[in-house]
């Protein structure tokens, strides 16, 4: 496959983010790493520097809840050879957390990072993408995008906005040179889950996949062009599931309602 994307990539320097970055890396010819942590993002691009010597691999600090920092990254892609063609939205934060236990300040943090922010950057990056032939937009959701889980209520809600955003928009953009498509992982071995996420997924016997396999499935979206893909199973079965029959996963999760609150609720005392 020729190495021609020029990607700008949010999130970079997390488990998803780096992995992407390293599996997409080989169809690039330019690369921008977006994230907070610039020790981090030099040390991402130095390692995809060596590997790929001739990949074009910039790095741009920015907090993309301000408009500054949006501001920085559509500078950077403007000034990539020819423009960004492909942006991946991967920023994201989560807190497992019972909800009326949650501050303001942490139920807005969520919804900023994950729903509002990848829907300005890409209004700000709208008018280059389409000076493109072709471009792409990808966002990265989470199966809690089409399945609202207790303990989890402020991220559910922005995964639910950030994949009713990508749909809608996929549709307005229709015809244009401009794809949007949307990959929602399951639970994912990043440094993103905290340990309780990490013991109640182990105790309610959930699985989770390592960032490679995302990585993998997002270059499997790329090359099919489909829509939207979710990762897992029985993760798939259950989005269809919820759609069609919702009551079913109300009875499903309402047995594991007392596993759930207990680590959430003992979170939230712990961030008292």
């Amino acid at each position: 496959m020729k190495a021609d994307l020029r990607v700008v990539l949010t999130g970079a320097t997390g488990g998803i983010g780096a992995a992407i970055a390293k599996a997409l890396a080989p169809r690039c010819a330019a690369v921008l790493l977006v994230g907070r942590d610039v020790v981090k993002l030099a040390a991402l691009q130095a390692e995809l520097t060596f590997a790929f010597p001739a990949l074009d691999a910039r790095i741009v600090r920015a907090d993309l809840t301000a408009a500054s920092g949006r501001g920085a990254v559509l500078a950077a892609a403007e000034a990539l050879p020819g423009g960004a063609d492909l942006l991946i939205n991967n920023a994201g934060v989560g807190q497992l957390a019972w909800f009326e236990d949650q501050s303001a300040e942490q139920i807005e943090r969520i919804l900023h990072t994950n729903a509002l922010a990848p829907m300005l950057l890409v209004h700000a990056l709208l008018p280059l993408l389409h000076r493109q032939k072709k471009a792409r937009v990808v966002n990265i959701g989470s199966i809690l995008g089409d399945i609202g889980h207790p303990g989890s209520v402020a991220y559910c809600a922005s995964k639910f906005a950030l994949r009713g955003f990508s749909e809608a928009l996929r549709r307005e953009l229709a015809g244009s040179r401009i794809e949007l498509q949307y990959l929602a992982p399951r639970a994912t071995q990043t440094t993103l889950n905290s340990p309780a996420q990490v013991a109640l997924n182990r105790e309610l016997g959930v699985a989770s996949d390592t960032p490679e396999t995302v990585a993998q499935a997002l270059l499997a979206l790329l090359d099919n062009r489909r829509p939207e893909a979710h990762l897992g199973w029985p993760e798939r079965l259950f989005v269809r599931i919820n759609r069609m029959l919702p009551s079913l996963v109300d009875s499903s999760l309402a047995k594991q309602l007392p596993v759930i609150r207990r680590y959430a609720q003992t979170v939230s005392k712990q961030e008292e």
